[in-house]
């Protein structure tokens, strides 16, 4: 499936491109939380949630005392933006 420009608010985006997108970042649907996925890079894991006004990242025992680290990104940021503050880790 081709994406949307980069660029586009990611509320722009039709949820199967959005979901494309995920897919395309490594992340893995969850089965039991279908609007939840799990994205795991070499020194992070975390969860990503397509909630009803913006996307939210759970950093998974990010911090020295195995903390979760919280983030969220309104809709209306870019795909390309949001792609890089998530990948950027905790």
């Amino acid at each position: 499936m081709n994406l949307s420009s980069p660029d586009t608010p990611l509320y722009n985006h039709p949820l199967p491109e959005i979901e494309s997108w995920l897919l395309s970042i490594g992340g893995e649907q969850d089965a039991t939380k279908l609007h939840c996925w799990q994205v795991s890079q070499m020194y992070w894991s975390a969860q990503l949630c397509l909630e009803v006004e913006e996307l939210t990242v759970r950093y998974l025992k990010a911090t020295d005392d195995q903390q979760d680290v919280y983030r969220s990104f309104k809709y209306s940021l870019s795909r390309q933006d949001i792609e890089d503050a998530v990948l950027a880790g905790p």
